[in-house]
């Protein structure tokens, strides 16, 4: 006999758990299905262990999706202040990081705890670990699912499984085939928040310089217009033996597109040409400790002997046409990533269900009742900062309160 509930949802994370727990305490019978052995390890893992749980600036525009203005009916009922109440009512330590990112002050065990005493208050039932291998719909409504646990009957299904990243710690395309059972549109699932990765030739003079971080500006794609297909962002970069990574290049990686250039300005508050042309009568320096004031001595050093530029050249001695070709590819420093540290690197995936087949005001697939897609599964991906776990919590609470 299979097993009846109210709700089934599929994947333990933070979107399911959230879903879970609000549905369970309107009183709905509800179980929670996840099939790895180990609860929310995407939770545990982020902000260094310290869950980054959510952005206290987070609204629609920090968020990428074909269909830019599905994510506002949920952001706009639950904002980062009432998970921030969620975290307060459990007495759990936060403090605010860098430009609104809440972390906890301990562990992110804390909050896998709070979302486990939340649905242990609406009485959760779990499967876990369980593998779900069918799902069906029943002619007279609702679904029965089948599982290496056996089979459950649900009236509805919500399916929290979030997408590609990190497959070592059980990451599956699952959602993304259920979408496609039931006929519904995906937008093409792709790395995100990643770092970016350049061929060994065009990388070789670079590669030395592994380890070297600073704060800079980088954008990529169009910035101009009525409806800009780019963007820019100030956050420090990190150079690696393979290319580019740090909250900069994860922030821009989002927004590139392959065989695009990225454009980086490694020194943001200087005009560095002008400064050098005008510094020429009265900076007797050369050139390699010059620059070396205002950038880490290996990049400085790097820079000139990538321009054929001799260290020890005197400031004074260059033409400007040289001190203009230099201070472009330090202003304006162009190159076209060959791709990303792909699915293994990244902290989540762009694309997914696509939103166009679903309700905003209760995540439901409009051809199909009583399925619903939530969290990362679906075409909504937020900035680097905890701003992905506030669409976890928001779709998941808008999902619940529907189910």
């Amino acid at each position: 006999m299979a097993k009846q509930f109210d709700v089934a949802v599929i994947g333990a994370g933070a979107a399911g758990m959230m879903c879970a727990a609000v549905a369970a305490q309107r009183g709905k019978r509800v179980v929670l299905i996840d099939h790895a052995g180990k609860l929310a390890e995407k939770i545990r893992i982020s902000g260094g262990g310290r869950c980054n749980f959510t952005n206290i600036n987070a609204g629609p525009q920090n968020f990428l999706s074909e269909n830019p203005h599905f994510c506002k009916s949920a952001l706009s009922r639950y904002t980062p202040q009432d998970f921030l109440a969620l975290v307060k009512k459990y007495r759990i330590g936060y403090h605010e990081k860098h430009k609104g990112q809440l972390f906890c002050d301990e562990s992110a065990e804390l909050i896998i705890e709070m979302l486990k005493d939340e649905c242990a208050a609406g009485d959760v039932h779990w499967r876990m670990p369980c593998k779900v291998e069918a799902i069906a719909q029943l002619d007279g409504g609702g679904f029965t699912l089948q599982t290496d646990g056996g089979a459950i009957e649900a009236d509805s299904v919500v399916i929290a499984t979030g997408g590609l990243s990190i497959p070592k710690i059980g990451a599956s395309d699952f959602g993304y085939r259920i979408a496609q059972q039931f006929e519904l549109k995906l937008v093409e699932p792709r790395p995100a928040l990643v770092p970016l990765t350049f061929d060994d030739a065009s990388w070789a003079p670079f590669a030395a310089l592994s380890g070297i971080a600073l704060e800079v500006d980088v954008e990529t794609g169009s910035l101009k217009g009525r409806n800009p297909t780019g963007a820019r962002f100030r956050e420090d970069l990190l150079f690696t033996h393979r290319g580019l990574s740090g909250p900069a290049i994860l922030q821009i990686s989002s927004f590139w597109q392959p065989g695009t250039p990225i454009v980086v300005n490694l020194l943001p508050e200087m005009d560095l040409a002008q400064t050098l042309i005008e510094g020429k009568g009265s900076i007797k320096k050369q050139l390699g400790n010059v620059l070396s004031q205002w950038l880490p001595t290996r990049l400085a050093e790097g820079l000139l002997q990538a321009h054929g530029l001799a260290l020890d050249a005197r400031l004074a001695d260059l033409p400007d046409a040289a001190l203009r070709k230099l201070g472009l590819a330090v202003n304006q420093w162009t190159i076209v990533p060959s791709g990303s540290e792909g699915y293994r690197k990244a902290e989540v995936t762009r694309g997914g269900v696509d939103t166009r087949e679903l309700s905003q005001q209760t995540m439901m697939a409009n051809k199909v009742a009583g399925l619903y897609f939530i969290g990362e599964s679906v075409d909504v991906t937020g900035w680097l900062g905890g701003y992905n776990f506030q669409w976890a919590w928001a779709s998941g609470v808008a999902a619940g309160q529907a189910v």
